[in-house]
């Protein structure tokens, strides 16, 4: 598993976001068949290639949504009441969901881009980048936002694009 290149990262990103992105839509509206099949497989795969601890762009450049449960949670951790701890860490959004205040994320630590409550951290961050997490068709809108921060997201697409080469516009 080699650490991530930022450079190298954005400059395919660049060269190849449209064709992805033309592969996701086409993929969202008509799935191949075993597409889902493969999914799985891919992530293993993304996962033995992507070190996440040499990125952690997704805690730098976004945020989790957070959830009742993450909020009772997390706020009981820090011994405050979920009020509290939204009023100090918390904004809605302008879907009014509940996101970080600042990014990079308040609860990373930028030395060794580790979560200090990664035991209890919200669920959307333990998903997150979601390669495999359901059906291909629920999660390929995310997978089109992810791509542009996640060198996961884009190895997945990259090597989904490879299986699926036949599919054209």
């Amino acid at each position: 598993m080699l650490p991530v290149n930022f450079r190298t990262f954005r400059k395919k990103l660049s060269q190849n976001r449209t064709a992805f992105r033309r592969f996701l839509n086409k993929t969202e509206k008509t799935p191949p068949p075993a597409i889902d099949k493969v999914t799985p497989v891919v992530a293993q795969e993304v996962w033995q290639e992507v070190d996440c601890l040499s990125c952690a762009n997704c805690c730098k450049k976004m945020t989790p949504t957070f959830t009742p449960a993450d909020l009772k949670r997390i706020s009981n951790h820090f011994g405050q009441t979920p009020d509290e701890f939204r009023k100090q860490w918390l904004r809605k959004d302008r879907n009014k969901d509940l996101i970080n205040k600042t990014e990079p994320c308040q609860f990373l630590n930028l030395q060794d881009n580790k979560c200090s409550i990664y035991a209890i951290r919200p669920a959307d961050c333990a998903g997150f980048p979601h390669l495999s997490k359901r059906k291909w068709t629920d999660y390929a809108y995310i997978h089109k936002q992810n791509i542009d921060y996640c060198p996961a997201t884009y190895k997945m697409v990259e090597k989904m694009i490879v299986r699926f080469e036949t599919i054209k516009n």
